[in-house]
């Protein structure tokens, strides 16, 4: 076995960087405050050479293409431009150009409002997509399958108490206290399947993943699948999602990720993907071994399979609960006395499956932020912070909790700390955690 181990230096130098923009823009509102059009030049450094499969117009195409992000608007135009500098690659970095483009399109908003005489809340409001919208196909023909934006926004306006808190502002400020509120509406298209997983000239599509799962003659329960984890606790989820559809106990789930030797072929943690494709491709291996699980258990109790019922590893007839057998007993068969199964059952319990789901989905959110500047010194403090996201369903809320935690804390740090700087002839500054600030 070969382990690479790199240094941190190594690892500022090399590894992929992202959200270096350059954005001229031009916006018409109507008296209303309604967004009417959107002109914009996006120019992004892509570093020295691109990042493979994705190619230098990654970060490029996902800006002309999500820009607006969940805003309507019907005239649009921008011209992107990736740029090769003596720097290390942009690649995919927790959410690929949206952390720049939501920050225009709230910027932008604020100015609207500012010129308009407007109130930053309502603006956001007349502009954003609604379930009476929807399907909302945007300015770049993407089409919109959630409503809930503007129930996001409400739900974060609702929490800051927004009415007061422009009371409380107005206060501090005769007392010489600076007090701000700020907040960003945003989308991201996710679990990206192959029709909108490639850019031009990218050599393979990346919209699929395997997974096999497998009962043993014990009935405990194994998944392999090839996408792997960094964190985001993809073990838990693809173990009770296998323990859901197979009607298991969740401690009979054991899995194995990334092992090229025994999984099914994967294409990794990226784009918000592994629920979503990987869980995908879990749970239909899984529903094809409870299927054929079902199909041997009705062999074996005299009765019609669609008569059958699932839930806490064993199977009983429907309405007779004295008719119960073990999953254990059933995979006992299956893989070690096959000569109980049916005459027109291979033997064995295990089922390998391909999920992707052609496109892709919207995950969206709302936050909103209170924070004090101290004029003086330029200090900032964050005083409240709301954050509402449309999580679609949720198959694990603490690992969900954990990942909107860790976003919002990488997301602070990128807007106030975070930054990796070159000097004139390309050289890194920040290579160490001496230089570069984190929160």
């Amino acid at each position: 076995p070969v382990k690479w181990v790199e240094q941190r230096r190594e690892h500022f130098l090399a590894c992929a960087h992202a959200r270096d923009h350059h954005y001229t823009i031009r916006v018409g509102f109507d008296a209303d405050g309604r967004l009417r059009s959107l002109d914009a030049r996006a120019l992004c450094n892509t570093g020295a050479y691109s990042v493979f499969p994705w190619t230098a117009a990654i970060e490029p195409l996902m800006v002309g293409g999500l820009l607006t992000g969940p805003y309507k608007l019907e005239h649009y135009r921008c011209e992107v431009s990736a740029v090769a500098t003596n720097t290390a690659p942009a690649g995919p970095y927790r959410g690929v150009a949206r952390p720049a483009t939501t920050f225009v399109m709230e910027r932008l908003l604020d100015l609207g409002a500012r010129a308009l005489n407007l109130d930053p809340v309502q603006i956001r409001r007349i502009n954003l997509v609604t379930p009476d919208d929807l399907p909302y196909t945007s300015a770049t023909r993407l089409v919109h399958d959630t409503g809930a934006y503007p129930v996001c926004f409400a739900k974060v306006v609702e929490a800051l108490d927004y009415e007061t808190f422009r009371a409380e502002q107005a206060q501090l400020r005769t007392e010489g206290r600076y007090l701000g509120i700020g907040f960003a509406n945003y989308n991201e298209l996710t679990g990206l399947g192959r029709a909108a997983s490639a850019g031009p000239r990218m050599p393979f599509r990346t919209g699929h993943e395997g997974a096999t799962v497998r009962m043993d003659p014990s009935g405990a329960v194994t998944v392999l699948a090839g996408v792997t984890s960094q964190g985001q606790s993809t073990e838990t989820t693809l173990a009770q999602i296998a323990a859901a559809d197979l009607g298991v106990p969740f401690a009979s789930v054991s899995v194995v990720l990334g092992d090229t030797d025994a999984t099914p072929f994967g294409l990794g943690a990226f784009a918000s993907r592994q629920a979503v494709i990987g869980g995908g491709a879990v749970a239909l291996a899984a529903r094809a071994v409870r299927e054929k699980a079902l199909r041997i258990a009705a062999h074996l109790l005299e009765a019609a399979a669609e008569d059958l019922e699932v839930a806490d590893g064993s199977v009983s007839v429907r309405g007779t609960p004295g008719r119960t057998l073990a999953l254990a007993e059933v995979a006992r068969v299956a893989n070690l006395e096959t000569n109980r199964l049916p005459a027109d059952l291979e033997p064995g319990l295990e089922a390998t499956r391909f999920y992707d789901p052609i496109r892709g989905t919207f995950a969206a959110g709302s936050q909103g932020a209170i924070v004090e500047v101290d004029p003086a010194t330029g200090t900032l403090a964050i005083r409240r912070w709301v954050c509402v996201e449309d999580t679609g369903r949720v198959i694990n809320p603490m690992v969900v909790e954990g990942q909107v935690h860790g976003a919002i804390a990488q997301g602070i740090g990128g807007a106030l700390f975070e930054h990796l700087v070159y000097d004139a002839e390309g050289q890194l500054i920040t290579g160490s955690f001496m230089d570069y600030a984190l929160p």
